[in-house]
């Protein structure tokens, strides 16, 4: 829930990284899994930088939730249901956004879900659970965002595509096969995207953000199903062994991941494309 004390922070920290509440004023921004987490994080920002938010996710009431959290914060946000392996929900999420707000200039797919387990042990479904959401769903977000923001789409205006992706996709951790497998789907998705809309003159860059572990519910919940599948003894455990692999001393927030999402939905990044974006705490640095 957004209240004055968090609203005075984050622009506090928007003012200190050189950003103001103007930054994005003008742009319109979707945004997927933004029920909770670091999705919520990306729109709370990202409306706080004066940008206008489509809140999706498949949990339309949370969705909700967030959207009017920010409009009684005086920001612009409303939710719709998005299911992101759907690519008729895709279409018709976009086309709405297009017409509400006049155009699309961003997408952030976010969305995302875990199995954690060893990979002998992954089930099939588990695995394609996961592929579906995570690979699949930011595929049809990356698909449909140039469709529509390339010159003589819906919006024609050219844009940014954010994708959120993981240090999974380039270092193993155990247990997450099937998550490091769909991550590092995302990842060469988002350079060959990149490098096609700069060919193609779509006006579009294309960038993946690789979060470190961000304590969010969802990774939370791995922690105890790690647990469960015996990878470690307990979720504290799990929790304890996360934050020393963490040279920075402390596991993730999602405004970490949001900050660096504002970077790339703004100007500032206007020569940045295809690049992987790591913010890990020095994780992948040792």
């Amino acid at each position: 829930i957004l209240n004055n004390d968090f609203d005075f922070n984050l622009q506090n920290g928007l003012n200190d990284m050189g950003f103001n509440n103007t930054v994005l004023s003008g742009k319109r921004i979707l945004v997927t899994g933004a029920a909770r987490g670091i999705g919520a994080s990306c729109a709370r920002v990202l409306t706080q930088a004066g940008a206008r938010v489509v809140v999706t996710d498949i949990d339309t009431d949370v969705a909700e939730g967030v959207a009017a959290d920010i409009r009684e914060s005086g920001g612009d946000a409303y939710s719709r249901h998005l299911d992101v392996a759907s690519e008729d929900q895709w279409m018709a999420v976009i086309e709405e956004a297009v017409q509400t707000y006049g155009a699309l200039d961003i997408v952030v797919n976010n969305a995302g879900v875990e199995a954690m387990s060893f990979v002998e042990d992954t089930a099939l479904s588990d695995w394609q659970r996961v592929m579906s959401v995570n690979s699949d769903g930011v595929f049809l977000g990356v698909k449909h965002g140039i469709q529509a923001m390339k010159p003589g789409g819906l919006s024609g205006r050219g844009g940014s595509i954010i994708n959120i992706a993981s240090i999974c996709a380039m270092v193993a951790l155990q247990g997450a096969g099937s998550y490091s497998a769909s991550k590092a789907a995302v990842t060469i998705l988002t350079k060959m995207a990149a490098v096609e809309c700069g060919k193609n003159g779509n006006g579009i860059r294309v960038n993946s953000i690789h979060p470190g572990v961000i304590l969010t519910e969802l990774v939370k919940t791995g922690m105890e199903e790690s647990a469960r599948q015996g990878i470690f003894e307990s979720a504290a455990e799990a929790q304890a062994l996360y934050e020393s692999m963490h040279p920075i001393g402390r596991l993730g927030e999602p405004e970490d991941i949001a900050h660096a999402v504002l970077y790339l939905a703004s100007d500032a990044s206007k020569f940045v494309t295809g690049a992987q974006l790591v913010v890990d705490g020095g994780y992948i640095a040792q």
